[in-house]
């Protein structure tokens, strides 16, 4: 099952989406509340998916956005040495975790909030999100996939510069408002045949800068859960970035950063696509 978000009234509410017919089925619950197990509810109104606009599947959250740092090798080796001083001595033997706020996300048609007052060096970051869908704490590898709910695209666009400014860490370079598209629908863990074999892209005005297949990941969805899990409740309802794959900006020579106009889409392979706007946004 696919669910979206759409308002319709000025009620937001959960849709199921029919990406043959190009359709969406409304349901009385929104997505939060079916992730949290509220049941989903009659089908009701079937709409024209071109008669509406998708918001981000997820409005409610319990917290930051989780997300998991050079998850991909290639990722990781190709910005050696320009992470201005900040590389770490190798190749981290487990997950590396950092969060970002939740009023970075936004749906998956809206403009990232762009200020270069703020940065200079804005780059793109396309990745798999997953929500977890049963709350647990220190969830052993091989049950961890029984805690997802489902699957999203996500593109944690990134402030370069103000990340590498505080210290290396990376909360404040990807927590700022309104710049993380997140959808286009929730896709249920039961509709993806093989979590090794998404394909994850990244085209900025049409030139294709990032493809990889998650199955080049350095940690498995299920070690992430573990790992992230070990004396820390998940609880339903959380979202967790996977990490990105190589063709980042701020790794290529010369560099490519993001710009006021450019058009980012962002997708995985039947989880669906993303396509946002670079938006002068100041203040």
């Amino acid at each position: 099952m696919k669910l979206a978000a759409v308002t319709v009234d000025g009620v937001r509410r959960a849709g199921v989406v029919d990406e043959a017919e190009q359709s969406i089925a409304l349901l009385p619950a929104t997505v939060d509340d079916i992730v949290r197990g509220r049941p989903a509810g009659a089908r009701g109104d079937v709409l024209p998916l071109a008669e509406v606009r998708l918001e981000s599947p997820l409005h409610r959250f319990n917290r930051d956005i989780l997300c998991t740092g050079w998850n991909y090798l290639d990722h990781f080796e190709e910005s050696k040495g320009k992470r201005e001083g900040q590389d770490p001595a190798s190749l981290p033997e487990r997950p590396t975790f950092f969060t970002k706020g939740p009023d970075t996300v936004i749906g998956p048609a809206d403009d990232i909030a762009y200020d270069p007052g703020l940065s200079t060096k804005w780059d793109y970051e396309a990745e798999i999100a997953m929500v977890i869908g049963r709350d647990g704490r220190s969830i052993p590898e091989e049950k961890a996939m029984d805690h997802v709910f489902g699957f999203l695209v996500a593109n944690d666009v990134s402030l370069r510069d103000l990340q590498r400014a505080h210290g290396g860490q990376w909360l404040k370079g990807k927590s700022v408002d309104a710049t993380m598209p997140l959808g286009p629908w929730l896709t249920t863990a039961d509709e993806v045949d093989d979590l090794a074999n998404l394909q994850v892209q990244c085209e900025v005005n049409g030139r294709l800068l990032q493809n990889a297949s998650s199955g080049q990941m350095a940690f498995s969805f299920a070690r992430i859960i573990a790992e992230l899990s070990q004396g820390m409740t998940l609880r339903a309802g959380d979202v967790i970035l996977t990490g990105t794959p190589s063709g980042i900006g701020s790794a290529r020579e010369p560099q490519i950063f993001l710009q006021d106009g450019d058009v980012v889409v962002t997708r995985v392979s039947g989880l669906g696509e993303l396509r946002n706007t670079v938006k002068l946004t100041r203040g």
